[in-house]
């Protein structure tokens, strides 16, 4: 299944350096540990990027919790039981094809490799396919080793000895979470069919071959919601869910050119699922999947009702049927929402001579929502003017008090973080008790009175939120 898109409309950035670059110099992302020269595929948020990524999380809530009734919230443990895992099948199967070059020992998965990207998921566990291939190390062109299964699980102990009696796990997923508290959730919350259970939180996989910035980390954040469903309604409410999920991306911005469903091969189709459908997005390095939809069937619950031998079906008072409930699985990310987010309002322009680079961000999405910025900070009125406008904005949203260059740089400072409205205080404000409000996406002005612009730009981002 495909969006009806069906050229390959380019990146919105040409070179991911581009948005690698801005991340670092703005104050978005910062390599962690940096000054101890890093760690790899582990990535720390600055105060632009926090701020992204928190607004991405709270635009994923309030589409899927807060505007809707029939989905609740869960904020499970990263550390559960290690037989949640052994049940699941992560710990038998969660695992990622692993070939060894013979003469650097680097490693590398078999699907990244040139010549492997499209393998299909039968060649990617055939042990003789390097060879049939005659795939080599894309470094020094040594030879490779045959495929071997990596799991990707960060294992730890619990407690003060190292034993496997006292093994647990890094989570690789939040959605455990919510199969083993499916019960005390609906019968807490006393919710019928069909109703979801959402959830964000850190997850952690040990990747092979992380990279593209923050891509693919070892150490992430997912957004994941969980939908109980009648079986014989499972396929209609898949199929429901595909739709509303590309248009939330649209709806904060995503160019639709750059959106298209992928559905998986039968063959590639993971263990637990009956279907599975991707939202892919054109990033600069390709055609990558930006959020998974899953029919994952009673796999789950099943499962662990079987291995706990606790009872997880649900009882429809309506027709009297004690059933497990199927499952249909939304399952993307605030990191690599927010990445998409970032590279699809980048843009450059000319005005007046100069490049012009702008954030065309969602404001909703914004780190900033409002500059306000003194024309003379050497005028003590005039800043104080200005302040006291930052403080009274700040007490509703985030608002940030900049004098540190000329109005021109401040400006161009603001577009290229992404900031929607700017507030110039003037001279004339102290006389008029009016200032200007610049828009960021088509540089126009207005003059309104000072004690009307927090109203004038809570109203604008409203609007925003569609």
């Amino acid at each position: 299944m495909t969006h009806p898109q069906t050229t390959d409309p380019g990146p919105a950035v040409a070179e991911l350096d581009t948005i690698v670059s801005l991340a670092k110099r703005r104050g978005f992302v910062y390599p962690s540990s940096e000054i101890y020269g890093g760690i790899n595929a582990v990535w720390d948020y600055g105060p632009l990027g926090v701020e992204l990524k928190n607004n991405v999380k709270r635009a994923w809530w309030r589409a899927m919790v807060q505007e809707r009734d029939d989905i609740v919230g869960l904020d499970a443990g990263i550390l559960m039981h290690p037989q949640v895992w052994v049940t699941s099948g992560h710990v038998g199967s969660f695992s990622d094809p692993l070939v060894e070059c013979q003469t650097d020992h680097r490693r590398f998965r078999l699907d990244e490799l040139p010549g492997g990207e499209n393998l299909s998921a039968t060649d990617l566990r055939d042990p003789g396919i390097v060879e049939r291939l005659g795939l080599k190390c894309p470094v020094d062109g040594g030879p490779l080793s045959a495929p071997r299964q990596f799991n990707l699980m960060f294992k730890t102990h619990m407690g003060p000895i190292e034993e496997d009696s006292n093994a647990v796990y890094l989570r690789p997923e939040t959605a455990q979470g919510s199969y083993v508290n499916f019960k005390n959730v609906q019968q807490s919350s006393r919710k019928k069919l069909p109703f979801g259970i959402a959830q964000i939180g850190k997850s952690f996989r040990n990747e092979i071959s992380p990279g593209n910035f923050v891509f693919r980390m070892r150490e992430f954040e997912q957004m994941e919601m969980q939908y109980f469903v009648r079986p014989d309604e499972a396929a209609r409410i898949f199929e429901e869910w595909l739709p509303r999920r590309l248009d939330w991306y649209t709806r904060y911005g995503v160019n639709p050119e750059r959106l298209r469903f992928r559905e998986h091969a039968p063959d590639e189709l993971a263990h637990y699922a009956k279907k599975a459908i991707d939202v892919e997005y054109r990033f600069p390095f390709g055609w990558k999947e930006l959020e998974g939809i899953h029919n994952r069937g009673d796999f789950d619950l099943s499962r662990h009702q079987a291995e706990s031998g606790e009872n997880l079906e649900y009882f429809d008072p309506a027709t009297e049927e004690h059933f497990v409930p199927f499952i249909v699985e939304t399952a993307g990310g605030p990191d690599r929402s927010a990445f998409t987010f970032l590279i699809d309002s980048y843009r450059e322009e000319e005005v007046r001579g100069e490049k012009r680079v702008v954030l065309g961000l969602n404001a909703d999405l914004a780190p900033y929502k409002v500059a306000v910025l003194p024309l003379l900070k050497k005028r003590p009125e005039i800043v104080e003017i200005a302040h006291r406008l930052r403080d009274d904005i700040a007490r509703d949203t985030m608002a940030v008090y900049d004098d540190t260059a000329a109005i021109g740089k401040l400006y161009r400072r603001q577009d290229e973080i992404g900031t929607p409205w700017c507030v110039c205080i003037d001279v004339e404000s102290l006389e008029d008790g009016a200032a200007t409000i610049r828009d960021r996406d088509s540089m126009t002005q207005e003059r309104l009175p000072i004690e009307g612009i927090k109203r004038a730009i809570l109203d604008k981002l409203s609007a925003a939120r569609g």
